[in-house]
């Protein structure tokens, strides 16, 4: 398998706090996190954006069941406790591979080669609704203008 981190030993913890450090560093305050079931699906951050001269709530969603599935897939002679085990790992895995994007985003940002908004704009979040930018366009709920040509 080519996938990006995916045996990864880092723990979800350390990977959620190398995030959290990341999005102070470029300005991000009031930084939650979001649990279900006990284990941590998504962060959540404010950042002020002088630009609009705002303050903008993002949503970073590790996606651990995607994972799983792709994970599981590979799998040809599962043995007892393979799925606890691969559970673990896709948990590992997600939150790693979003601490490795979210670095290259904020690196981005701070080299001056893009601003927040442009980084995390898919990811700007209806704290009411509980949806993201991205979440909205996908689902019909906001359509985008955008033409070729």
């Amino acid at each position: 398998m080519t996938i990006k981190n995916y045996t990864s030993t880092v723990e979800a913890s350390r990977s959620m706090a190398r995030i959290e450090e990341l999005l102070v560093e470029i300005g991000a305050n009031n930084i939650n996190k979001k649990y279900e079931n006990k284990v941590c699906t998504g962060i959540t951050f404010l950042y002020f954006d002088n630009q609009l001269g705002q303050t903008l709530a993002f949503h970073l969603k590790a996606q651990v069941e995607e994972v799983f599935n792709i994970l599981w897939k590979e799998v040809k002679r599962p043995q007892a406790n393979t799925k606890e085990t691969l559970k673990a790992q896709a948990n590992r895995t997600a939150w790693k591979v979003l601490s490795d994007w979210t670095e290259i985003q904020c690196t981005m940002i701070l080299l001056g080669q893009a601003k927040p908004l442009q980084m995390f704009l898919p990811f700007v979040y209806d704290v009411k609704n509980e949806e993201t930018l991205y979440d909205k366009v996908v689902s019909g709920k906001m359509q985008l203008q955008l033409t070729a040509g």
